[in-house]
């Protein structure tokens, strides 16, 4: 009789569903997209093989992704045992020392494509999966400071996907133009906020497992506030930034986004742990679609040649 046929009987491998579930698709939209703006901003409509390493540079930044989510899972695997049972790793469904296998494999697998896909897009692609490796590994295990956590996470799924983008629609071994570095850093910066909103989800749990995440260490109050300057700061420069390069109309629409995301922090912080969910979900689309604007703006000035 086949395993599958003794559901009490311990697996020795992982099947394809429990692989997906570690790697976790739908945490893949942030980089993906900032993977897109990237592309835009480079300023050139893709054609014949730019669609083919467009294509592949999408998959690398969720591959990436991918691979931060099974390490993360790998070395939580005690903490999650008791707080989230149910997830692969601890549940058994993720036999053995498979999640670390995986998180490895994935690894040197987004290594060789960001090889394949030119020397800028492998710096990145380095630079990710270090970063992936330090935030949960011991000795270093970032994520136990909230404050270098959230930008360490802010980069990896804002500033070096949309770097990739540019440099994947950038002619080859060609450094991306100097808007689009100073793009992907603010709003890496501004992705700080969000993740700092993020860990409001948890706080007893970090406060009780020794996690100084951000609202850990100020409270929720406070921390709302931080993470509010924080999301609002870098698209004000954004938004001079536009003017200065004669971007007048992007820059309005940056402007009334901000405006909306603004408008919403009011009530955030009204009840900073009541609704930091929920302005995680509703306010993130402005700023994302600002994002893209942004990117539309840079496209139109390096495509232009200025």
């Amino acid at each position: 009789m086949s395993e599958a046929t003794h559901p009490n009987k311990t697996p020795t491998r992982p099947d394809f569903a429990t692989v997906v579930e570690l790697l976790k698709p739908v945490t893949w939209l942030a980089p993906t997209w900032a993977f897109f703006c990237g592309v835009v901003s480079a300023g050139v409509v893709p054609s014949g093989w730019q669609w083919l390493m467009a294509a592949a540079g999408v998959m690398l930044a969720g591959l990436v992704c991918g691979t931060s989510q099974a390490i993360n899972d790998w070395f939580d695997r005690h903490v999650d045992a008791i707080n989230e049972p149910h997830r692969p790793i601890p549940s058994g469904r993720m036999p053995g020392k498979w999640g670390l296998y995986i998180a490895i494999i994935c690894s040197v697998l987004a290594l060789v494509i960001a090889a394949i896909l030119g020397p800028i897009v492998f710096a990145a692609a380095v630079v990710a999966v270090a970063l992936a490796w330090v935030y949960s590994a011991p000795p270093f295990r970032l994520k136990r400071n909230g404050w270098i956590s959230a930008g360490v996470v802010g980069l990896s799924y804002e500033g070096l996907p949309w770097i990739t983008g540019a440099a994947i629609m950038t002619a080859a071994g060609a450094i991306p133009d100097w808007r689009i570095f100073a793009a992907a850093l603010l709003y890496s910066l501004g992705a700080h906020g969000i993740m700092v909103l993020n860990d409001f989800k948890a706080v007893e749990g970090d406060r009780q497992m020794g996690l100084k995440t951000v609202p850990v260490q100020l409270g929720t109050s406070l921390a709302a506030k931080v993470a509010c300057a924080t999301m609002i700061v870098p698209q004000l420069v954004v938004i001079g930034l536009l003017l200065s390069w004669d971007q007048g109309w992007h820059a309005v629409g940056v402007s009334v986004l901000l405006g909306v995301q603004m408008g919403l922090m009011v009530k955030l912080l009204k009840d900073p742990k009541g609704y930091a969910a929920w302005y995680s979900f509703v306010g993130v689309t402005p700023y994302i679609l600002g994002m893209l604007i942004t990117a539309l703006a840079i496209g139109s000035i390096v495509g232009g040649g200025a």
